[in-house]
C-alpha cells in the first residue's frame, strides 16, 4: 500500500507567498507571466511520477521502524496543467487550492526543484538511519496532485512524523526561515501539541546547522500558526510545512539555490526528526530551547 500512494506523482502543500496579513496568496515567479494561483482536483491522477515513494533503511538504526512522511512542496510542471491544479478541494476548514505553482527566485530557479533536492537529500539521510520515507513526489517533471491527496499519502503510510519543504515568495527587504504549524480542525486535534514539538525541534536544527536566520518579517520568532492550509488541517500525524527561506530575497536566494546550501537544510530537517522521534520514543515530551538568534 505504501508503495501504491507513494508512487502518486508531485505533491507539496499549497505555496502560499508573504502578506501583511496570516493568510498568504500565492504570486508568480518573476517574469513567468503565468497565473498565480493553480490548482488542482482530489480525484483526478497527476503524471509525471517515477518510481514509488517508499523505501526502507537498514534494519538497525536509530530510526528503524519508524516511517517519515516528506512532503516537498509544488511540481515542477504546474505551471502547464493550470486546468487541473486551478480546482478547489475542501481543506478540512474551507475550500483552498488545490495545488499552486509555488515562487521562484529572480532568475527563475523554482521552489519546486529546491524543494524536491532537498526532500532527496534528507531522504536519503533518513533512510541511513534506518527509517522508512514516504515521498509525497518523487519527481519534479510532474504536477500535482492536490493537498488532500498529499495529506492521505502520508497518513494512510501510518507516519510518525511529516514535514514539508517550502521556500517562501516574500518581500523582497525580508529575510530567513518560519516554520507553519496547525490550528486544532477537528481531524488534526491529536496532533497539535506533537506538531508544535516538531516545530521546535525544526527551529532548533535550522539555527545550528544553516546559515539562513530566523524570519524577520513573519511569525513570531519564526513560528506562525496556520489554519488555512490543507496539508495541516488534514493531517492526522505531527507534521509542519517549513518555508526554508524567502526567494524574493536576493541574499536569501543565493543561498537557496546553492547545493550545499540544500544539504544543510536537509541535514537540519534529518538532525530535527531524529531529535523529535528519539525525544518521543524517550516519553520525556522535553523539546530543545533556543536562544533568539
Amino acid at each position: 500500500m505504501k508503495a501504491v500512494v507513494g508512487a502518486i506523482a508531485g505533491v507539496g502543500l499549497a505555496g502560499a507567498t508573504w502578506t501583511a496579513t496570516r493568510h498568504r496568496r500565492p504570486s508568480a515567479p518573476p517574469g513567468g507571466g503565468h497565473d498565480s494561483i493553480r490548482r488542482a482536483d482530489h480525484g483526478a491522477s497527476p503524471v509525471g511520477h517515477s518510481g514509488t515513494g517508499s523505501h526502507s533503511g537498514p534494519a538497525e538504526g536509530l530510526l528503524a521502524g519508524k516511517i517519515v512522511g516528506i512532503d516537498p512542496g509544488h511540481n515542477g510542471d504546474n505551471w502547464d496543467h493550470s486546468s487541473y491544479i486551478n480546482r478547489s478541494v475542501w481543506n478540512g476548514r474551507e475550500e483552498e487550492a488545490c495545488d499552486t505553482t509555488g515562487t521562484a527566485d529572480a532568475g527563475g530557479y523554482s521552489e519546486a526543484e529546491f524543494a524536491f533536492n532537498v526532500a532527496q537529500n534528507l531522504a536519503g539521510l533518513l533512510r541511513a538511519q534506518g527509517a522508512t520515507v514516504v515521498l509525497t513526489r518523487t519527481t519534479n517533471a510532474g504536477y500535482g496532485p492536490c493537498i488532500t491527496q498529499r495529506a492521505s499519502i502520508v497518513n494512510s503510510a501510518g507516519a510518525h512524523v511529516a514535514v514539508s519543504i517550502h521556500a517562501d515568495g516574500g518581500p523582497v527587504d525580508g529575510r530567513g526561515f518560519s516554520i507553519l504549524e496547525p490550528v486544532a480542525s477537528g481531524v488534526n486535534d491529536s496532533v497539535i501539541g506533537s506538531s508544535q514539538a516538531l516545530g521546535d525541534h525544526v527551529r532548533s536544527a535550522f539555527v545550528t546547522e544553516t546559515p539562513m536566520p530566523v524570519s524577520d518579517y513573519y511569525g513570531v520568532n519564526g513560528v506562525v500558526a496556520r489554519d488555512d492550509l490543507g496539508g495541516l488541517n488534514l493531517t492526522t500525524v505531527p507534521k509542519v510545512m517549513v518555508e526554508c527561506g524567502n526567494m524574493q530575497n536576493p541574499t536569501d536566494a543565493a543561498l537557496l539555490i546553492d547545493p550545499h546550501f540544500q544539504q544543510q537544510a536537509a541535514t537540519a530537517l534529518a538532525k530535527a526528526v531524529t531529535s523529535f522521534l528519539t525525544t518521543m520514543a524517550s516519553g520525556s515530551g522535553s523539546t530543545p530551547t533556543v536562544a533568539n538568534p
